[in-house]
């Protein structure tokens, strides 16, 4: 297999977590950028279907976008999927919430803080917007995780390390107040203690 990552996106990021803690670590990663060459011609190549990282190549070429779609590829009879149907659909529910509700908002504003190519785009109006809706959105993530452990059973599972991947920077990146928010603080812990941890690089 191979791996079209973006380094520092979170979304690349969760699957090369995932690979760490599987013990799948070596699998070889081949690094694209925003604006780059290299995205354009592996999109022209066919290697990035959607035009973006992070893409999984299985050995026989098939080409595997979205990275919670690689998530359930690679965690398939592995502790990280339960194998309850009910826990398994609350995780999905997590892993489908992130994509559809928090990565727009903590990655989008940490992406406007960051990267050169977006800060056109961080308007004052636009920024204050983006905190009031995550600083929402992470209580949603306070609230479940004040209660429990994990975002779903009793061990991680895909939804903690999908959630994971924007979460844990969202401070530092995104300038979220994370003062705020002990719970996950004390949860983006615990998965560091997971073994294999990997940290964003």
């Amino acid at each position: 297999m191979i791996l079209y990552s973006m380094p520092s996106s979170g979304n690349s990021y969760k699957v090369r977590l995932l690979l760490a803690l599987l013990g799948h670590d070596k699998v070889p990663r081949s690094d694209v950028e925003y604006d780059s060459a290299a995205l354009a011609t592996a999109h022209r190549e066919g290697r990035l279907p959607f035009g973006k990282a992070p893409v999984l190549m299985l050995e026989d070429g098939t080409a595997l976008p979205e990275s919670n779609a690689i998530l359930c590829f690679l965690g398939e009879g592995t502790p990280f999927v339960p194998q309850d149907p009910v826990a398994r659909a609350k995780m999905l529910s997590w892993m489908f919430w992130e994509q559809n509700q928090h990565e727009g908002v903590i990655a989008v504003r940490a992406a406007l803080r960051n990267y050169a190519h977006r800060k056109p785009g961080a308007t004052p109006e636009r920024m204050s917007d983006l905190l009031t809706r995550g600083h929402a959105l992470l209580q949603i993530m306070e609230d479940q995780l004040a209660q429990r452990d994990w975002l779903v059973g009793d061990s991680a599972t895909l939804a903690d390390l999908c959630l994971f991947a924007y979460t844990h920077s969202a401070g530092t990146l995104g300038g979220f107040d994370m003062d705020r928010f002990p719970a996950i603080r004390a949860w983006c812990a615990r998965i560091t203690t997971l073994p294999g941890y990997a940290a964003l690089s």
